[in-house]
C-alpha cells in the first residue's frame, strides 16, 4: 500500500509563508492529490486538490494565497502557502485518491499573530 509523508510544517508569523511537501512511496501520476486541514473539534476541510491533468480546486478563502502543484517524477505534491493568518493554524494532511483513498500522518502548521 502506498504511504504518504508530509513535511514542511512549522511555526511562522502572520504574513509569512510555508511550503508543504507530500511524497508518496509509489507513483501518483494517475491520482488526484489534495491537501486538507483540521483543527481540534472540527471536521477536516479541503485546502486544495489537483487532478492528474493538473486541474486545481481550492477551498474557501484559500485561492489567491495558497497554490497546489505536483511533480509526478518525484511523486510529490506541494502546497505553497503565502500571507498566512493565525486562522490557518491546523494540522495539514495530504490525501491521495485513486482506487482507494490514502492519507498521510499530517504536519502541524502554527501561525502566530
Amino acid at each position: 500500500q502506498v504511504q504518504l509523508v508530509e513535511s514542511g510544517g512549522g511555526l511562522v508569523q502572520a504574513g509569512g509563508s510555508l511550503r508543504l511537501s507530500c511524497t508518496a512511496s509509489g507513483r501518483i501520476s494517475r491520482t488526484t492529490m489534495g491537501w486538507y486541514r483540521q483543527t481540534p473539534g472540527n471536521e477536516r476541510e479541503l485546502v486544495a486538490s489537483i487532478g492528474s491533468a493538473g486541474d486545481t480546486n481550492y477551498g474557501d478563502s484559500m485561492e489567491g494565497r495558497f497554490t497546489i502543484s505536483r511533480d509526478n517524477a518525484r511523486s510529490t505534491v506541494y502546497l505553497q502557502m503565502n500571507s498566512l493568518k493565525p486562522e490557518d493554524t491546523a494540522v495539514y494532511y495530504c490525501k491521495m485518491r485513486s482506487i482507494i483513498v490514502t492519507w498521510g500522518q499530517g504536519t502541524q502548521v502554527t501561525v502566530s499573530s
